[in-house]
């Protein structure tokens, strides 16, 4: 399907090619913006002057949701793939980022802050991000997260939580309803002359919708701002989280459409994690600039029964500097932004016989040991008053070592260098509106999760796997007009050693990790709001994704599984902030391939959700979250598999119906 032909499948609206302006811009963007708080509509109107694909989801869009995961705080972001799993376990991809890959997450830099919860390695487990917590998430899709640090394919997802100055009070959440679902929060901010405070305790517990997939969770987020000098901060955080989730496994694409609820008790599979973040940021303001530098350190335990229990202890530390510049250049505004964030891990990696959930006879222990460092910078010129030139790159070196204690004869170690440029051009013709074009490069290193595999009968080991890189192409715009507000991206990325998993026989787990040759991934990225009337109003997002092999020697130019090809969701939302409804839809007119063989194919659904909400009097507000109310069987996950045949299905979500109260102040 072409471009073209894809656009005119959802009704949403133009598209172009680039950019905008400096010092006015910041003024200037915030017409294109729309949200409730002034410190997200900052954060907005500095993250809209990318060239590319970019996204600000605030907090209250998703408020009055049960938001376990990045799932349902991200429904509504452009170019956003989520699929559910089961609890807080989704799939999580953007552009096509970790398309096979089964578990955790690859292909996306996750931070909190603006400092990086990847370990070192560049893997990450989203379940330690609690949407209930954030004021808002900025999504940088591509090479557009090149100003946080990011080179891969997916881009970076940044969470951002309040401040004691812009969540002053006390606010506290009680929410729950079906599979004993209950979850509570309790935060509060205090700002004055000398700095501020803030910090929040959540907890969260449920039987889950599926057999066999209980969670509990209890976290803690906090940070405190000290006021150092005039134009001199520092702010330290802190972060701990105990989460617990029973595993209810893949299935049979027979079972996830007639029995759902089924879930996987062999072996009592489960992830289990704690861990603790320390993060401290100083930023420094300058005549026309800001300095900003600091430190972190994370230690994780996971308890992960599974084919064996993967028990592993990790810590990673890190340095991060960054310095932005505004001046001018024969006359032309000039912004300069220069930066590097350095990450070292440890992890201790044991694996078991899993003797009902417990460890049994050991099979495997080795030391890994990772760093990533990552140096980046850009520069931008407004050569016209309303175009920006924008030029910059990043330059990633990496370093993984597995030494194995269990099979010496297997250990081994790598070392990657890498250099992925980017040219972009932004343009705003009115206030209103933006257009902007983009190429970039980007590039991947592969983690533990890639270079240790294990062979048929043997102990896992370390394997090489090569870099992934690409170049990507990229056209869009963004802005409102009347009635309508407008998201659209248009991408084209030429992938080279694109790193895909299957198991290489049926039941052979894990699946292994190869470098395919060439691939690539284009799409179109969109989202649509209308504003009807002042009671009355439309949000939509539409995805067209085609993944697919280039001439490979096997699979010829096979479509890649996983990610369907289109995907739509829309929520009307009728009424005023005293009291409204909210039907909505999510869509897939076709299911993904299921296979590298294009032999297998999942089928298309629409489920139909319904929210609510009413203020009972100012500050607090009553909510409704229903799901799936048609209570619809499909499948939503797959795990991508070489044989088809196998487990790997993973069914949408079940009815259920969740309400609950939130209350500031």
């Amino acid at each position: 399907m072409s471009y073209v032909h894809a656009l005119r499948s959802v009704s949403l609206c133009v598209l172009a090619c680039a950019l905008s302006r400096t010092a006015a811009f910041a003024e200037e963007v915030d017409a294109i913006i729309v949200t409730a708080s002034p410190f997200v509509e900052a954060a907005a109107a500095r993250v809209q002057r990318t060239p590319g694909g970019v996204d600000v989801v605030a907090a209250e869009s998703f408020e009055d949701k049960v938001a376990v995961s990045l799932r349902d705080a991200l429904s509504f972001s452009p170019g956003v793939y989520t699929q559910p799993r089961f609890g807080q376990e989704v799939r999580i991809s953007i552009r096509g980022s970790g398309l096979s890959r089964g578990y955790h997450m690859r292909g996306l830099t996750l931070l909190q802050d603006g400092i990086p919860i990847n370990m070192a390695d560049d893997n990450g487990d989203f379940q330690e991000l609690d949407p209930q917590v954030f004021q808002h998430i900025e999504v940088y899709r591509g090479g557009n997260a090149l100003r946080l640090g990011g080179s891969t394919l997916g881009g970076a997802i940044n969470a951002v939580t309040p401040t004691g100055r812009s969540a002053p009070g006390a606010e506290m959440r009680v929410d729950g309803g079906s599979f004993e679902t209950l979850r509570a929060k309790l935060a509060y901010g205090h700002a004055d002359d000398r700095g501020d405070i803030w910090a929040a305790v959540t907890a969260d517990r449920s039987d889950g919708d599926r057999d066999h997939g209980a969670r509990k969770a209890l976290r803690f987020n906090a940070n405190v701002g000290l006021k150092l000098g005039e134009g001199i901060e520092t702010r330290f955080y802190a972060s701990a989280q105990s989460i617990r989730q029973d595993l209810s496994g893949a299935l049979t694409q027979a079972d996830a459409l007639s029995h759902p609820k089924k879930g996987n008790y062999a072996g009592d599979q489960g992830r289990n994690i704690d861990s603790i973040r320390l993060q401290n940021r100083t930023t420094v303001q300058l005549d026309g600039g800001q300095i900003a530098f600091g430190l972190f350190f994370n230690a994780k335990a996971l308890n992960h029964p599974i084919y064996q229990v993967i028990d592993q202890k990790s810590e990673d530390r890190g340095v991060f500097a960054s310095v932005d510049l505004t001046g001018d250049l024969a006359g032309m505004p000039v912004e300069l932004t220069l930066g590097s964030q350095a990450r070292f891990g440890r992890t201790v990696a044991r694996q078991f016989a899993n003797v009902a959930g417990k460890s049994g006879a050991p099979m495997a222990h080795a030391v890994q040991t990772a760093q990533t460092i990552n140096s980046y910078g850009e520069a931008r010129i407004a050569p016209l008053p309303d175009v920006w030139l924008i030029a910059g790159g990043i330059y990633t070196h990496g370093e993984r070592r597995i030494a194995n204690r269990f099979a010496p004869a297997r250990s081994g170690d790598a070392s990657f260098d890498a250099f992925a440029p980017k040219l972009g051009l932004l343009y705003q013709p009115s206030q209103a509106v933006q257009f902007y074009a983009n190429v970039s490069r980007s590039v991947e290193l592969p983690g533990f999760g890639e270079l240790s595999q294990t062979p048929s009968g043997g102990a896992p080991g370390f394997t090489p796997v090569g870099l992934q890189k690409a170049w990507t192409a990229e056209v869009g715009t963004r802005g409102r007009m009347g009635i309508a507000a407008w998201d659209v991206s248009l991408y084209r990325a030429d992938l080279r050693g694109e790193m895909l998993q299957f198991s290489v026989a049926p039941g052979v787990i894990p699946a292994a990790t190869f470098n395919a040759d060439r691939t690539r991934h284009q799409g179109v990225e969109a989202g649509l709001d209308l504003t009807l009337t002042p009671w009355a109003m439309v949000r939509q997002v539409y995805q067209y994704s085609d993944f697919r092999f280039r001439g490979d020697s096997q699979f010829g130019d096979n479509r890649l599984p996983v990610v369907p090809r289109h995907a739509y969701r829309a929520e009307l939302r009728l009424g005023t902030d005293a009291l409204s409804v909210s039907p909505a839809v999510e869509w897939l007119p076709q299911g993904a391939w299921v296979d590298y063989a294009n032999t297998k194919r999942t089928g298309g659904y629409a489920l139909f959700n319904l929210g609510a909400q009413a203020a009972l009097r100012d500050g607090v507000t009553l909510f409704l979250d229903a799901r799936n109310l048609a209570a619809k069987r499909a499948i939503g996950d797959i795990g991508a598999v070489l044989y088809s045949g196998q487990a790997a299905f993973y069914p949408v979500e079940r009815r259920a119906v969740y309400g609950g109260v939130r209350a500031r102040f």
